[in-house]
Order: structure tokens, then sequence, then C-alpha cells
């Protein structure tokens, strides 16, 4: 084989009794925790969010080399479907309620800007509606709420939970769309009781609460479009591993991360010892 291949006997042993470089098994190790967090996500963490996880868990590796790492064993996230907007039909305002965001989704302390959305996931049973309450700085979902039927209940439900989680008593902005259960008298009169701005999209403005509807999508791709759910019960024990097993922890060390950073900026002393 050595003399059709014209490569000498001495240069093949050498590479075949050859050492795996420094380099080969830090790529090995690497490579085995990709897989295990590809493997608990299910699959659906691509190369960028992979890359996120891996840097919060204290890895120095590029985006692409985890990339490369990925595309060679095989390794690929759920792919983002484009689909077409539809125009929104007109729909009332309460009176005194604006667009207190107005596309800001920044927020530089948590409980001061809050975001909230309804949408449906199919199951053999019938449509199961989710309703959610993001808090724009940690990205939580601090509420949430499911039901076969979208009403201001479910919608009042998820806000209770977010109220319940809150720590303190000031003004929080809850911003959504102009669907009837957020325009609806029973919603508007428990935010005002409970301290909390409503705040609304303009008509037809997805982008208005472009928070929400990327939670969502992210929520679909990863999740409820690799599922077929044979009944309500599944797919709400689905949902809650989703958002409480998988999206809520991530967002904490996320945030946990951040505030290290903070704290080693507002330190110089840690940063020099």
């Amino acid at each position: 084989m050595c003399r059709c291949l014209r490569v000498s006997a001495s240069g093949y042993y050498d590479w075949s009794g050859r050492q795996p470089s420094a380099r080969q098994i830090d790529n090995d190790r690497l490579l085995a925790r990709i897989r295990e967090l590809h493997e608990d996500s299910r699959g659906m963490l691509g190369a960028p969010r992979m890359h996120e996880d891996l840097v919060e868990e204290g890895e120095t590796a590029s985006l692409n080399r985890v990339a490369r790492l990925m595309a060679r064993h095989g390794l690929q996230g759920w792919p983002r479907k484009k689909r077409r907007g539809q125009r929104a039909q007109p729909s009332l305002t309460p009176p005194g309620v604006r667009n207190l965001l107005e596309r800001d989704f920044n927020a530089l302390e948590p409980e001061t800007k809050w975001v909230t959305d309804i949408t449906e996931i199919p199951t053999a049973e019938g449509k199961l509606f989710l309703c959610v309450v993001i808090d724009l700085f940690s990205k939580l979902v601090i509420g949430w709420s499911m039901h076969h039927r979208q009403d201001r209940q479910m919608v009042i439900r998820a806000v209770e939970m977010a109220i319940w989680q809150r720590q303190g008593g000031w003004s929080v902005i809850l911003h959504s769309d102009r669907g009837s259960q957020f325009r609806s008298s029973d919603y508007q009169r428990y935010l005002t009781r409970n301290t909390l701005l409503c705040s609304m999209s303009a008509v037809g403005h997805c982008g208005d609460n472009a928070a929400c509807e990327g939670f969502f999508g992210m929520l679909k791709r990863e999740r409820i479009n690799r599922e077929r759910y044979a009944t309500l019960d599944i797919a709400k024990a689905d949902l809650f591993n989703y958002i409480e097993r998988f999206h809520n922890p991530r967002m904490r060390r996320r945030v946990a991360k951040q505030d290290q950073k903070f704290s080693a900026l507002s330190n110089p002393s840690e940063i020099t010892g």
C-alpha cells in the first residue's frame, strides 16, 4: 500500500503511532460538551446559540470553531421558517392608553418593562392557547397561563403569576398588542389595581411587540413545530418543560454572568487581584 501511494513505510508507521495533539484532545473534549448540550436541547441549538451557552460556561472557543465542529459531525439546529405577514384589522385603543415602549425593548433594571402576548398551539384535541409575560431585563418568562379558549381570564392569570413574583411595588410598563383580551375592561381594571401601566402596539405593527413575538418564534421553531401533540395535556406538559426547564434556566445563567461582569467592573481590585 505504501508503494502504491508513494508513501515511505517509516512515515506511515510514524503517523499511525502518533499521539493526538493538544488541539485534537481539546476538540474532542469540546465536541463531547457540544453533543451533550445539543441532546439536552433536543437538537434545536445551532452554532450561534451553542456558542453562547459554551461562553456562559467559561469556554473560550470561537464561533467559527464551534460551527466547524458541529458541521463536521452532522450537528445542526432547527432552521427558522420565513412567512409572509398578514395585515391586522384596525381596533380601538382604551382611553388614555398609548405605546409607552416605542420599540425600545432594552431594560436596565428588572421590573420596569414587561411584554405580553398570546399564541396558539395545535393539538389533535383542538387548539391550545398560551399567554406569557416576559421581563425585558432578564428575558425570563415570569408569568404564563394555558387554556383551550383565549379569553381575558387566561391573560389575567398570566399577569397575576408575574405579579406574585414581583419584588417591588413600583409601577411597571406592561406592553401588549390590541387584542380584545387586552382591551377588555376587566384586564384594564386589573392592571390599574396592581400599578401596571398599560402600553399597546399600533395597528398592524407586529414590530411594536417584537420581543414577545421573538420568543414565540423561538418556541415554535425549537419545540412546537417539531412535535405532534395528541392531547391538550401533553402539549401543556411540553410547554411547561420548555419554559421552566429550558428557557428560564438559560436566561438566569445569562443574567448571573452579566452580574459577575458588572461586579468585576465595579471593583477593579478583583480584576487586578
